[in-house]
């Protein structure tokens, strides 16, 4: 009854799989990229460095603003030293300044056209008089320093970096969610085959022990077979149900990494047919030393560094500046004459900033600065030394792998074998079931390795295509599409 009551669980399983909804690895992997933490941060982190720099390069465009003041008033008590008397001075002012700004990108300069218009209302006690009327000043004023580092080029250079950095940040953790993924994916899919292994040795178990009883019973066997079939069998239903646990435990935590309701329930349709993929390793280790997503934020790194070292050399620095300034400045009682006698405004003004002593700090962050450049050097080249590493690494258990894959085949072929003919030689009597047990045990152990050799390969063939940026199964580059769009607009523009 016992034995009945199980096979009927089992049975009632067996259709409960086959009614469970097909998760593919691609749909878990969507899950996973709308659910992750990771990624979202990510995504949000690469939109500020979008939009920052969006904003820096509409502010190198004409900026146009408007400043007006309706209405002023102020009464003011002075003492004049020329006449030694106190005056007060009466004011009622209306002005506005109309102002088109233009940052100079290649030269770090700002012209500017500025236009202001003024309506004044003046009395003086002193000479006992009120003044009205217009004034305007329209002129164009050009600022340039000299002898100085561009800021306006260096600032949007960073901001560019800024972006490059985000978007390969977020590819790189698109990539390493992928393959923890497909990790959590194939472990379910290894617990599923595990769990099949254990119901097909069940069922092995369950037909041996029919055997041994139906001899028992015709007397032409001993009782001692058949308690020791009998306990075979518990055990094979022990390993049956461990195996439904480590299923079940499998797939919760899968589901809770991928942000799955873990109430859901699922099968998984897993690939891992052997199909030798031939892997080229120089192949690999050029395309990853030049396509490394890693490499190109060391190489980010670097460039900030050697900015940083040109802001340090610009301490206490020797630098300019030149302002000049050209316009027409005209008053009148009326708004339709303020131009009838035009004056010129004519401006010209060269300052320099000429450091004498500084106590060394100039010389310190330069120091400080070219050493942090020197650090970044030696992060990029152990970097380089690093992905080579572990492309070879990946290449040598692929070829392991591959090996081992063929070693399991043959062994479960083996094993499979082995077991037929020694299951005839215990329904004849020639072997005992303990015997029998240890061929079945062989049987499972084998095709166990296979189902892992097999899973195995799929990963490493994964982490041979992030490590490489190669997909060698399709022969295609791998690296993100947005990503390869912005590294081929940043070569076009240099």
């Amino acid at each position: 009854m016992k034995h009945i009551i199980l096979t009927g669980i089992l049975f009632i399983s067996t259709l409960m799989m086959q009614a469970q909804p097909a998760l593919t690895l691609d749909a878990a992997i969507d899950t996973a990229i709308h659910h992750s933490p990771d990624i979202l941060t990510s995504e949000l982190s690469m939109t500020i460095s979008e939009e920052n720099l969006k904003a820096q390069e509409a502010a190198l465009k004409s900026n146009f603003s408007f400043q007006v003041t309706p209405f002023n008033y102020s009464q003011v008590r002075e003492f004049n030293d020329l006449y030694a008397q106190w005056n007060t001075n009466e004011s009622k002012r209306s002005y506005g300044e109309f102002i088109v700004s233009q940052p100079i990108k290649f030269s770090d300069g700002t012209i500017s056209l500025r236009n202001q218009l003024e309506y004044q209302d003046v009395y003086s006690e002193f000479s006992d008089s009120r003044t009205k009327g217009f004034s305007n000043n329209l002129y164009m004023v050009l600022s340039q320093p000299l002898f100085t580092y561009n800021r306006i080029r260096m600032e949007v250079d960073r901001l560019k970096l800024d972006l490059e950095n985000a978007t390969l940040s977020y590819a790189i953790r698109r990539m390493y969610l992928e393959m923890q993924v497909t990790e959590y994916y194939y472990n379910v899919y290894q617990r599923k085959m595990a769990l099949r292994i254990a119901e097909d040795e069940y069922d092995n178990q369950k037909q041996s022990t029919g055997i041994i009883r139906s001899k028992v019973e015709a007397d032409l066997s001993p009782k001692e077979e058949l308690y020791q079939a009998e306990l075979n069998m518990s055990t094979s239903e022990s390993n049956l149900q461990n195996a439904q646990v480590d299923l079940e435990n499998a797939k919760d935590q899968f589901k809770q990494y991928i942000g799955m309701d873990l109430s859901s329930d699922f099968d998984v349709l897993a690939d891992v047919e052997y199909k030798l993929v031939p892997v080229q390793l120089n192949k690999a280790i050029q395309n990853g030393l030049d396509t490394r997503m890693e490499l190109q934020q060391k190489e980010i790194s670097l460039k900030n560094s050697y900015y940083d070292l040109t802001v340090a050399k610009a301490t206490n620095e020797f630098k300019g500046n030149i302002d000049v300034s050209m316009g027409l400045f005209g008053e009148n009682p009326n708004l339709s004459n303020v131009y009838e006698t035009p004056t010129r405004s004519p401006q010209v003004a060269v300052t320099f900033s000429i450091p004498i002593w500084d106590w060394g700090q100039r010389k310190s962050r330069i120091k400080a600065a070219e050493a942090n450049v020197r650090i970044r050097e030696i992060d990029l080249g152990n970097e380089r030394s690093n992905i080579e590493l572990a492309i070879r690494q990946s290449y040598r258990r692929l070829k392991n792998l591959t090996l081992q894959i063929q070693i399991a085949q043959q062994n479960v072929k083996n094993a499979q074998l082995t077991y037929e003919i020694n299951l005839e030689r215990y329904k004849n009597g020639d072997l005992t079931s303990m015997d029998l047990q240890l061929f079945q045990n062989q049987l499972s152990e084998k095709r166990m390795n296979l189902s892992n050799s097999l899973i195995s390969y799929k990963l490493e063939l994964l982490n041979m295509k992030i490590q490489s940026l190669w997909d060698f199964e399709n022969n295609t580059s791998f690296v993100p599409v947005k990503l390869q769009n912005n590294l081929i607009n940043k070569s076009e523009n240099e």
